[in-house]
């Protein structure tokens, strides 16, 4: 019994370090080919439509409720000590720092990454992967490439969206709402905010793009390791580009917040 549990557990380990393995060198290929002309610009815009504009409404939708939502528990947290006009800062630092580069990152992964893990894993149990690499098109460049310029130019740049919302749905709570002084509002929201704080904030969203991205195409790509070719290899690589998409998101926030503090 206790040989096969260790042989068991070697097995899962040695699958796991050869999966890292595998997407490091997908993603160390990807990014070379970024430097490689031709530029595939008609590929990047399509893409960067796809990610960053039609994620638009959510990003918008999430980050109004997200910031009144804080708005609302802020309030009712800080009048007990009376310390409701520091409302906007506290707003203002836990969207910054924190919940604009993460929802950001969870609701693009949702939305955008499981559509990109399903369209490449459909293109591999199809054998269209293998019919671009018969034509000698390299199909990392082709499809994780653009897909990765992309993510860099939208996650930022959604994030700042998400973020300027937030701060709005926060005013519209604390101060519409609830009665605190909208100049007091927006006199702690500048004041608290600091530039290595959208430096940080900017920071993460480039790293959840990267992550979330290099995942989602690379489950994608190698689809059929999830349950051989099939339709239920497909469904099993998109659920698990989000759930280890999401899961990574958060690890690297607390990394890259270690080393931000």
């Amino acid at each position: 019994m206790l040989v096969k549990f260790i042989e068991k557990f070697g097995g899962k380990i040695i699958k796991l370090v050869e999966s890292i393995g595998r997407m490091l060198l997908f993603f160390l290929i990807g990014v070379m080919n970024i430097f490689i002309p031709p530029f595939q610009f008609t590929k990047i815009i399509e893409h960067t439509w796809f990610i960053g504009s039609k994620s638009i409404f959510v990003i918008v939708f999430t980050g109004l409720f997200t910031g009144m939502v804080l708005g609302l528990q802020g309030y009712y947290s800080l009048i007990e000590f009376g310390s409701e006009a520091a409302l906007g800062s506290a707003v203002a630092l836990s969207l910054i720092r924190e919940l604009g580069p993460v929802f950001t990152a969870i609701m693009v992964t949702a939305r955008a990454g499981s559509a990109m893990a399903a369209e490449i894993g459909v293109m591999r149990i199809s054998e269209q992967i293998d019919a671009l690499k018969t034509m000698h098109i390299n199909p990392i460049r082709f499809l994780f490439t653009p897909r990765i310029i992309a993510s860099l130019i939208s996650f930022p740049l959604l994030t700042a969206l998400f973020n300027v919302v937030g701060l709005f749905g926060g005013f519209i709570s604390g101060s519409i709402m609830l009665g605190i002084n909208r100049y007091v509002y927006m006199d702690a929201v500048i004041k608290s905010i600091q530039i290595q704080d959208i430096s940080g904030g900017f920071y993460k969203a480039f790293a959840f793009a990267v992550v979330s991205t290099t995942i989602c195409c690379y489950r994608g790509y190698y689809t059929y390791l999830a349950s051989g070719f099939g339709a239920r290899s497909v469904s099993l690589s998109t659920t698990n580009a989000v759930v280890q998409s999401c899961i990574s998101v958060f690890i690297f926030d607390y990394i890259i917040t270690f080393f931000l503090v």
